[in-house]
């Protein structure tokens, strides 16, 4: 294949809350997104400082903008205040420093002939890409990771029904303004469609996030640094059921931690969740009150790591709280199938991940809610953990995303979308 000289390719703006080396999954799907697509354009990444985790580190305090380039991606980075995930005052401050502070940095990055943003932070991501294309007299493409304030009402984060009719109103106006909406998931396209009641739809293209199936790939139980992982973190010998992601508001974790109160006495079984989030201190805070010794509390692991902390899994959780579907694709579902790991699944039917689930019989799945067969679930696995029937999953999940979730088969459609946009 020729490559276009860097004069001869499109310039494309891409605004990223988070971008790499931050952990939170957009920001490392952005990353293989834009080095995927540099034979095809010459990218530039709007973003915040490493600050994910809520602290910013003393070398990104010292100015406004920061300009790095990482692989040939052009980053041009916006300072931001530290923020507590549990305190929401400073979370707002911290996101509006972004928004406001991407405002001014798209005077600073030159003519453009795209301009691609996310739905995140909610709202304001897809105003921002408006901003861009009015700016730059771009192709403007919107890639909705999560519709809101669809995602709000649905965990009631908050009820205020003006707040809410203006949330849909601006992410309504940022789809109008699109040359192209792109969603996540098939359930996605029916609710892009009731938004706007089936009429005068924007132009649409549905396309599957992805794991790196190069860089998360099954290993063997005794591969020398899984047992590391386990045994440094009080693993070994045991069943472990993982979850690995954000501890966040939209998986209904905290009533899940009834469900596994009732395996408090099981000393073969461990529950282990990596991460951080918004509701971890409550989750923290009822293993201590119930004493459950066998549930671990683990921190992020670096990306070079996530394919031994995942493999250290025997089997992972994917999940979703009740009205989620239509709205969002659990980004987790992707690495665990990577991994080769069997499922348990909250999720609601006919979503995207129920879907793929289903479809490839890589793991049991039920209702949001339905605690008694999540329970079930657990004791199934638990009496078939001698058997073949996990590998069998393990196999079915693996193969079905070599063949259609990679990032070169996504990143080679997002390329199309973007160019006939």
């Amino acid at each position: 294949m020729v490559v276009k000289s860097k004069t001869e390719k499109r310039k494309l703006l891409i605004y990223a809350h988070y971008y790499t080396p931050d952990v939170a999954s957009t920001g490392q799907l952005l990353k293989e997104l834009a080095e995927g697509m540099l034979e095809e354009f010459d990218i530039t990444v709007i973003c915040v400082v490493p600050s994910y985790t809520g602290k910013v580190s003393p070398e990104y305090k010292v100015k406004m903008f920061h300009k790095e380039v990482i692989n040939d991606v052009n980053i041009l980075r916006i300072r931001v205040p530290e923020f507590s995930k549990s305190n929401k005052i400073s979370r707002v401050k911290n996101i509006l420093a972004y928004f406001f502070g991407a405002v001014v940095a798209t005077f600073k990055v030159g003519k453009m002939d795209y301009v691609y943003s996310i739905s995140q932070p909610p709202i304001l991501g897809g105003l921002l890409g408006v901003w861009g294309k009015w700016m730059k007299r771009a192709k403007y493409i919107y890639n909705i990771q999560d519709f809101n304030p669809e995602q709000t009402m649905a965990v009631g984060y908050s009820k205020n029904k003006f707040v809410l009719k203006m949330m849909m109103s601006f992410d309504k106006f940022s789809c109008k303004q699109a040359d192209k909406v792109i969603v996540v998931g098939r359930d996605m396209v029916e609710t892009l469609k009731k938004r706007f009641k089936y009429k005068r739809v924007p132009s649409y293209a549905f396309i599957n996030n992805w794991t790196n199936e190069k860089e998360i790939y099954p290993l063997p139980s005794n591969h020398e640094k899984v047992v590391a992982f386990k045994k440094k973190y009080g693993l070994e010998g045991k069943f472990v059921v993982m979850y690995s992601g954000n501890l966040g508001l939209y998986y209904d974790l905290e009533n899940l931690m009834n469900v596994i109160n009732k395996f408090k006495h099981r000393d073969d079984v461990v529950f282990a969740f990596i991460g951080e989030g918004s509701i971890k201190e409550k989750l923290v805070s009822y293993k201590e009150n119930h004493d459950l010794d066998n549930v671990k509390f683990i921190p992020y692991q670096d990306k070079a790591d996530l394919v031994y902390s995942l493999n250290a899994g025997d089997v992972h959780w994917c999940l979703n709280a009740k009205g989620i579907k239509g709205v969002s694709v659990p980004s987790k579902l992707y690495g665990i199938i990577a991994a080769g790991k069997p499922i348990i699944g909250a999720l609601e039917e006919n979503s995207e991940a129920r879907l793929i689930i289903e479809d490839t019989k890589c793991g049991y799945v039920t209702e949001p809610g339905n605690y008694e067969e999540i329970e079930n679930i657990i004791n199934t696995f638990l009496n078939e953990k001698e058997s073949n029937v996990l590998a069998g999953m393990s196999e079915r999940g693996r193969d079905y995303l070599v063949s259609n979730l990679t990032k070169d088969v996504s990143v080679h459609k997002y390329i199309g979308e973007i160019k006939s946009s």
